[in-house]
This record gives C-alpha cells, structure tokens and sequence, in this order.
C-alpha cells in the first residue's frame, strides 16, 4: 500500500499489485478510517525531505505510536533554507503556517531576528508582508525560496513594504526581521500593548500573576473573566507551546481579546464568550487558573480548585470587599499566599509632583499538592 500526496505518487513509477491512495481531505479527519482500512496491509508513505519537521509523520507518530512506525527521513525543506540563507540554525528560528493562522509570526517581531516561515501556498508571503507593515516591521526583508531542492528551485526577495512577487506554492520564507521597537516575551507588557475598555490586569499586578501562574512548554491556561484577555495572551506568548483558555461573559470584550491574541502572536488563544464556571464544565483539566473577575460567583473558586491538575497554580485577584473575604477564607482553608498590591504612580500637582494611587488589588496564591 502506497499513500502520499498526488505530486509524490505520480514520481512513483507503476508496479503490477501494488495498491495507491492519494492522501485524503480533509486529511487529519479521515485519516484514522484509511489507516484503520489497510491496517492488515505494510503501508509505505511518501513525504518530503524530513517527515518529523512540519510534516506528516508527526501526525502518524501521535496517531500510531513511534513503535509502529520506520522513518526516513532525507533533508528537510528546513535544512535547505538554512543552507541556502547561510543562517545556523542556532541563530534562527522556524514557525509554520501550514494550516495555521499566520499571525503567530507576529509573536517573532524583534529587529534582526530571523525567521523560517513554513508557507501554506503560493499567497502566504503577501499577506504575512501585509502583517508586517502593519505591525511595523514594512522593512523586513522577505526571501520566497521556491521548489527546494528540485531542478526548478528559485529565490524572490524584497521588503515586506512592497513585496509584491509571484511566488511558487512549494516555498520557505526567510524573514530579516526589521522595524520599530519589540514586544518582550517576558510578562508584563505595557498596557498600551493591548486593545481594552478599562477592564484589563494591569502590567504591575499582571506580571505578578504570571510569575505565580509560572507557564512551562506544553501546559495549559484558563483565564477566567479575562476581560482584554492580558494574562492568556502573555502566557501563551511565554512559549510556542503554551496553550490557554480564555472564558469572558462580554461578547464584545470577547471579540477583543481575539484581535489582542491575532496582533501580539497568538492567534491560537482559545476565546469563550460565556460565564464561568458553567462554560468551564467538561473543558481539559488546567495546569493553572487565573481569576481576574468574577471570583465570587457562586462555586467558581471551588471548581477551579477542584479543576486543576495536580501540581497547577491557581491565582485570584479581587477589589471588592466581598471578595476579599471569599480570599481571606480560602486562604485560611487551603493555604497558600495572601497578597495586597498597592501601586502609586507619580503624577503632576500643579507645579510639583506627587503619587496617584491605583485600586488596591488582593492576590490568593496557590499551588495544588503534587500527587
């Protein structure tokens, strides 16, 4: 049995009882079916270059398990660029759009970084130089290298700015990050970085969070009450891995946090217009909790306690009186760290200066034993 691609089959020259199947769409969905179909069979798959970089034996090792699978991998598309750019791979990056949102390349932006881009087809460097400009990085230097590694192998290179090239669908864009300033992946962004009606953690108090929330690669999120949807956005921006939830009653202010999570590099931020705990019911256990608003509707702090994995962090904040007790209480039944952030800022009086104060804000922090 031979499957692959219909480009891949047809380099395959005819053998008399061999069985073809071209790879089937959508792909992820019906795969399970065909492998299931043909498991009495010895199944040979046909990729390119490295089939473990982007590719489709990623998707067959989580599907079947590593101990059902032989790969061959020969070089990849990666590799090729690499060598083509003279770029090591210490010194750069690699983010793949193949059936992504392209803005997760957004999270990239710093001047002089670089950037392997694996493209969806032959449209992606056009729009990902419109995202470019817009974001400030037009001077950016695009690189389309084409067919690597065949006889019809081809480079295109401009700036973002006026990128305008027809381009191969089979290509890896090399990007030369330039513009106008950064956005730091460490936590605790201007507040200005984000889209907001006034209902947003503040950078002091967010950064706070995020270094008891502690994201690692892999673990998962819930923002609960995530108003402008700032302390899921910046931990997913922690890592590429980094996955988070964010569950908000405001439909609008949903829609914000999805346009914040698209502009800062993480279009994957999974967005819930609903009211907790009632939208967080039958969702993936997390590995930390932040409650920003919200905290004394009935039975949330429970069920995100209950809810967290062992070993998850979870981190409430509140203004209100009432909520204070509720914090006050379960500090006092589980533990933890009970913290009161006071921020004064300088500002001017007349002629001299002195502190406005910010709301004073109670932190309950707090790490469910290991098991």
């Amino acid at each position: 049995m031979l499957l692959g691609g219909r480009r891949h089959l047809g380099l395959v020259p005819p053998v008399l009882g061999q069985l073809r199947e071209p790879w089937p769409s959508p792909l992820l969905d019906a795969l399970p079916d065909l492998l299931e179909e043909h498991a009495d069979r010895r199944v040979v798959v046909l990729a390119s270059g490295d089939p473990l970089v982007s590719g489709i034996g990623t998707t067959l090792v989580e599907l079947l398990g590593s101990d059902r699978i032989v790969v061959e991998p020969a070089l990849s598309s990666v590799a090729l660029a690499r060598a083509r750019m003279g770029w090591s791979a210490e010194s750069s990056t690699v983010v793949t759009i193949v059936g992504r949102d392209p803005h997760a390349v957004l999270r990239e932006l710093a001047p002089g970084r670089r950037v392997l881009v694996l493209s969806s087809d032959a449209d992606s460097p056009a729009g990902l130089a419109k995202l470019l400009d817009v974001a400030g990085f037009g001077e950016t230097r695009m690189t389309v290298l084409g067919d690597l590694g065949s006889a019809h192998e081809s480079r295109f290179s401009d700036i973002a700015s006026r990128w305008s090239a027809d381009v191969p669908a089979l290509h890896v864009l090399a990007l030369e990050m330039a513009g106008s300033g950064h956005v730091s992946w460490v936590p605790g962004l201007p507040d200005e970085a984000f889209e907001h009606d006034g209902q947003l953690t503040k950078r002091d108090l967010r950064a706070s969070a995020l270094a008891r929330l502690a994201p690692c690669p892999g673990q998962l999120l819930w923002d609960v009450g995530a108003g402008a949807g700032s302390v899921g956005i910046e931990w997913m921006r922690a890592h590429p891995t980094c996955r988070a939830l964010a569950i908000e009653a405001d439909p609008q202010r949903a829609e914000r946090i999805g346009r914040n999570a698209e502009r800062l590099g993480v279009p994957a931020l999974d967005v819930v217009a609903g009211r907790a705990p009632d939208s967080l019911v039958g969702r993936t256990k997390p590995d930390a909790v932040f409650v920003g608003g919200g905290a004394t509707a009935p039975g949330l702090v429970g069920y995100c306690v209950s809810s967290l994995r062992a070993g998850g962090r979870l981190v409430v904040h509140g203004v209100t009186v009432e909520t204070e007790g509720l914090l006050a209480r379960m500090h006092a039944s589980h533990g933890g760290e009970l913290t009161r952030h006071a921020v004064e800022t300088a500002a001017p009086i007349g002629s001299f200066t002195g502190w406005t104060p910010a709301r004073t804000v109670t932190q309950w922090a707090w790490t469910k034993e290991p098991v």
